[in-house]
């Protein structure tokens, strides 16, 4: 048995239940699955400004699954925010990040990988997270769709035709592995791959099932995130006599 807590780091909830339901379809037998939003904050975290919004509940609600002894967590949005934050403060919950996950696994599979983003706006904070995780060299390109996240679900038929024209373009820069660059493009990945002949990674899909993983990673050896350096957790003597929250 293993428990999954998969946080929407934005203020609405209309694609938790749907979410939901497609990560129980995809789950192992035995795997529990919880999918929560923020309480207030912004919709899209497409500007660093949201993402700083949106870090302090994010925070409170993955230290809150912790306790309650979820196995595993997906921090679900591509920016990766609050990486190394969250790894910091959690001290035995594998938090997932999809970036991280998903370009990880894309570099298993070919070469070079190329990321369908949302908007131009997305690239450079993208791009500096690829060379944070050493794999600056696997980039293909960055083709962006000039949508807004918000707009992926709302005509799937119009945003698979504009996502399959942006990964024809990929595979002429070199991709040999396409990787939709927003948790909110899932759904859109068996007909692309179908028709384009390569592997395309669904970055929902890829980040929940590598949670369950790391679930089971965790459970059978004890393996998390290092509390040395890096991720080492602030001391608890201070956070209680400032008076921050834990």
């Amino acid at each position: 048995m293993r428990r999954i807590f998969w946080l929407n780091p934005v203020a609405h909830s209309k694609h938790n239940p749907i979410m939901k339901k497609m990560f129980q379809r995809e789950a192992a037998p035995d795997t529990e699955v919880a999918v929560e939003s923020l309480t207030d904050g912004p919709l899209h975290l497409e500007y660093h400004y949201y993402g700083a919004l949106a870090l302090p509940e994010s925070i409170a609600l993955l230290l809150r699954a912790e306790r309650e002894g979820y196995d595993a967590a997906v921090m679900g949005c591509f920016y990766d925010p609050g990486l190394r934050e969250i790894r910091e403060v959690l001290t035995t919950m594998p938090v997932i990040f999809p970036e991280e996950t998903c370009t990880q696994l894309a570099s298993t599979m070919g070469d070079k990988f190329s990321i369908l983003v949302a908007e131009k706006k997305c690239i450079p904070a993208m791009s500096e997270n690829l060379e944070r995780y050493g794999l600056g060299r696997k980039l293909a390109s960055f083709v962006s769709l000039d949508m807004n996240v918000l707009e992926f679900q709302e005509d799937p038929a119009a945003t698979q035709s504009r996502m399959m024209a942006a990964g024809k373009k990929a595979l002429d820069d070199g991709a040999e592995v396409l990787i939709f660059g927003c948790t909110m493009q899932y759904g859109f990945a068996p007909k692309m791959q179908d028709a384009l002949g390569v592997p395309v990674i669904d970055a929902a899909i890829t980040s929940f099932k590598y949670a369950e993983f790391r679930a089971d990673l965790r459970q059978r050896y004890g393996w998390s995130h290092s509390k040395r350096c890096a991720y080492e957790s602030p001391k608890r003597e201070e956070i209680t006599a400032w008076g921050l929250p834990w």
